[in-house]
């Protein structure tokens, strides 16, 4: 793949052409020379775009497919297409399948399904047998085929003993054990924060101290045991200042946190739309602000869109029984424009890599060409023409957003959106 990027501006501190517009020369899927005016001697495609930025690739440590078992919400082909058009060249695959990723023959399924893609597929295997929270599933096995995580997607792992010897099983070959913040039992049926919002609308609540509780219990077991731990999609303050001093006392824990649990707080709930329906639960006011901080100070490590079909047979019913869920890769730049500045909105889409076993390649001669190329400026109301999954329970829908991905370059391929 050869190619020709004129004039865009480089959003990259690791690059010795940050915050400089420059035209970048791609040859074999190698950044070869980097200029200001580079001429096309070699008649290769240019790029030229209305105010087009460049940075290097961007990473969401969370999105689900449903492939195998869930082809009805998203396939894996057309979820990489998604993730391609929304600016992600690598995406972190949950295990909630059917069968469950627990196995190496099951990683090595996803990987072939993904062979020879623009997008890096990274998957996470089951970190127990079927997500049953029982027994230890084949973690060696499967970081043998390609898992870089262990994770039971969204199922807490109640049996704290069972935490414990994963973690230091797990440690034996630097694994990296993730767990689910929600103690059930505290939690209960709740379907939403449990707050004056939720007696308001006559709806269980599931209450903060669920989630704390859990992120209490976890790195106590880290602290006893060593190992590497990964706390997804926090939403509380009391999680954040919990994690913070886990932090302070150098434990080997990252964190993260869902978009729209940093945009999004439980009194969007009024009209009862499913759409808003998520887990961890849409917090109040101040745990959003919390969270901005969160991200700004560096204490939470990355920012996922938790991106999770789910198809309208689950969602277009009754508050209670719907499934929980959002797609958000569509939205993700969008949103956290809202929030964040260009510079630190980048920041965010490129952290995480290397806990998840990702290279980091700045954008630099010599290096292999691994970007997003965007436009940070422009805006638009998200609507279900932006939707490009195959299912279509978008929290994000009808906000208006600021920026525009025009396409993705890496594993020596350029995509670019029409």
């Amino acid at each position: 793949m050869n190619i020709l990027v004129k004039s865009a501006t480089i959003i990259d501190p690791k690059s010795e052409f940050h915050n400089s517009t420059q035209d970048l020369l791609i040859e074999n899927g190698m950044i070869t020379k980097i200029a200001g005016n580079i001429k096309n001697s070699k008649n290769y495609k240019e790029v030229k775009l209305e105010n087009l930025h460049v940075s290097q690739g961007w990473f969401d440590s969370s999105v689900s497919f449903g492939e195998p078992g869930f082809e009805e919400r998203e396939t894996i082909e057309n979820g990489l297409k998604t993730a391609a058009a929304s600016g992600f060249t690598a995406v972190a695959l949950n295990a909630n399948t059917n069968p469950v990723l627990d196995s190496n023959s099951d990683i090595t399924f996803v990987n072939s399904k993904s062979n020879n893609h623009i997008v890096t597929l990274l998957p996470i295997g089951a970190l127990t047998i079927k997500s049953k929270g029982e027994d230890l599933a084949e973690l060696y096995d499967m970081s043998t085929a390609g898992a870089v995580a262990f994770y039971d997607y969204k199922k807490p792992i109640s049996n704290p003993n069972l935490m414990k010897i994963a973690l230091q099983y797990a440690g034996n070959f630097n694994g990296l054990v993730c767990s689910f913040p929600q103690e059930n039992k505290i939690a209960g049926n709740g379907v939403m924060n449990e707050n004056i919002t939720s007696t308001r609308l006559g709806l269980k609540g599931n209450p903060a101290l669920a989630e704390e509780l859990q992120v209490a219990r976890d790195l106590f077991l880290l602290e006893y045991t060593g190992g590497k731990l990964h706390i997804p999609t926090i939403s509380t303050a009391t999680s954040l200042n919990l994690i913070r001093e886990a932090k302070k006392k150098k434990l080997n824990v990252t964190c993260s946190v869902a978009i729209h649990n940093l945009y999004f707080t439980d009194k969007v709930l009024t009209e009862f739309n499913t759409h808003y329906k998520v887990l961890p639960p849409l917090r109040t006011q101040s745990d959003v602000e919390a969270l901005i901080e969160g991200v700004k100070d560096g204490t939470i490590d990355m920012v996922t869109s938790d991106h999770t079909p789910i198809d309208i047979e689950q969602k277009k019913v009754e508050f209670d029984h719907a499934d929980y869920g959002t797609i958000g890769l569509e939205s993700a730049f969008g949103a956290l424009q809202n929030i964040f500045t260009t510079k630190k909105t980048v920041d965010i889409l490129t952290k995480g890599k290397a806990r998840f076993g990702l290279d980091v390649v700045p954008l630099n001669i010599g290096n292999i060409a691994n970007m997003t190329l965007f436009n940070p400026s422009s805006k638009f109301v998200f609507s279900k023409e932006h939707v490009l999954s195959k299912s279509k329970n978008a929290i994000f829908e009808n906000e208006a957003l600021k920026g525009q991905v025009y396409g993705i370059i890496s594993n020596n391929k350029v995509s670019i959106n029409l």
